[in-house]
């Protein structure tokens, strides 16, 4: 633990560095970033913010978006919602002004929601955040790119039926939700109530206190009512505590299904054996791609890179923030198309980029990045542009893909979801639901 600690003080350094680094000119395209290095979840942090600064840093020395350099600066939030609104509005009129932010924080995106059409500043939320938010109608500057919640948790019920030998197998089945018990962990329980109807398993919901390095009683509860299956909804800390106590209490590891905020290196290198034969959901697929071979012989086999530690770079985490960097990129990129090459964009524009992005294959082969994540086409109606997934086992060294093909749950109902929550809120604030031009 006190290298760990050493590990992730040595990136919030290497943030201040790159924050530096990322100081912003007129003419740059400015990106606010309130990220964590420290805290209960530093690892996933700094992991995801370091995979965007790496990628940031090749665009421009690549010339830029069409010659236009991509400034940013960080913000320490340490996963608090109270600071990272106080980071936010630090950060919104910051070299010029904000033109994207990206919290990581399911809390922080809650408390800055309301702020974002008024500031005209587009704020991703990608595999987190409110699922009802892909209605872009209703929630013009927020953008739940790759895949929601809903769908992540209709993905995992299909792959569970298909584990058990098809849907009608589910029926009489006991599945447990163990969760953070916060907004994040509380996300999916629309569509996991919704599909235990339809398909008569008994969901049982078990909730765990953040920071989550106690759940003896929760383990407990699952030895006693002797599940089919654990999905794993944790982040940080508590998802090695549930995997080490998995372990104790004798519950097998390849019962459990972890959300994608639970299947990083961060969770089962610390795990030891008690992680082998785990899964996860992840919308990256592991592998080696042109983009991070690039990453590393230019980035750090100069000395240039955001991660300190090495062995960081391809992680799930580091990946992941790459993913979002390029989306962000291509987002820019189709703002310029439609109002100018070689400008910088405002927030409005790049809100127009996100929502009219189509990173198809060909796209994603321009970018190095073919098959690292699902493609993505967004529109008024979809801020989502995807709801794909794949599930990932560890091997006790690393994940290995058990989907080759990427699943799409039940969208038929999650969009029912989406629709029905987003006209509440629409009525709630007095929003006339319409598509912003």
């Amino acid at each position: 633990m006190k290298c760990i600690r050493l590990l992730l003080l040595a990136g919030a350094l290497a943030a201040v560095m790159g924050t530096a680094a990322g100081a912003a000119r007129a003419q740059d395209q400015f990106i606010a970033l309130p990220s964590y290095r420290i805290g209960p979840y530093a690892a996933g942090g700094s992991g995801f913010y370091g995979g965007i600064i790496d990628y940031f840093k090749l665009v421009n020395l690549n010339g830029g978006v069409n010659g236009v350099k991509i400034a940013w600066e960080e913000c320490e939030t340490e996963y608090n919602p109270s600071r990272g609104i106080e980071c936010y509005e630090r950060l919104k009129t910051g070299n010029g002004g904000a033109t994207l932010v990206d919290p990581l924080s399911t809390g922080i995106a809650y408390g800055i929601l309301d702020r974002l059409a008024q500031d005209k500043i587009p704020m991703t939320m990608l595999g987190y955040g409110r699922s009802d938010a892909a209605n872009g109608k209703v929630f013009p500057y927020v953008f739940p790119l790759i895949t929601s919640y809903w769908n992540q948790a209709a993905g995992m019920i299909k792959y569970l039926g298909q584990k058990s030998g098809g849907m009608d197998k589910l029926r009489g089945k006991k599945i447990v939700h163990l969760y953070h018990d916060s907004a994040f962990g509380k996300e999916p329980l629309p569509v996991l109530e919704a599909m235990a109807k339809q398909y008569g398993f008994e969901l049982l919901k078990i909730a765990v206190a953040p920071p989550g390095s106690e759940q003896q009683s929760q383990w407990m509860q699952i030895r006693q009512a002797h599940p089919d299956y654990v999905i794993l909804w944790g982040w940080g800390v508590m998802n090695s505590v549930a995997l080490k106590t998995a372990q104790r209490t004798g519950f097998p590891r390849e019962k459990m299904l972890g959300v994608w905020w639970a299947g990083s290196e961060e969770d089962t290198l610390p795990s030891g054996a008690a992680a082998k034969g785990y899964s996860a959901m992840t919308f990256n697929t592991p592998g080696e791609y042109p983009v991070m071979a690039q990453i590393r012989s230019r980035l750090y086999d100069a000395g240039k890179g955001n991660l300190s530690e090495h062995s960081r770079i391809a992680s799930v985490y580091h990946m992941r923030g790459v993913t979002a960097a390029i989306l962000w990129v291509e987002a820019i990129r189709a703002a310029q198309e439609h109002y100018g090459k070689g400008k910088v964009m405002s927030g409005e524009q790049v809100r127009w980029g996100l929502e009219n992005l189509n990173v198809d294959a060909a796209r994603q082969r321009a970018d190095g990045a073919e098959g690292m994540f699902p493609t993505v086409k967004t529109s008024c109606e979809d801020h989502e542009g995807s709801g794909a997934v794949k599930v990932q086992q560890w091997d006790g060294k690393k994940w290995i893909v058990v989907t080759p093909d990427w699943i799409v749950g039940d969208k038929a109902l999650t969009r029912k979801l989406v629709e029905e929550s987003s006209a509440r809120y629409a009525a709630e604030k007095k929003i006339v639901p319409a598509c912003l031009k």
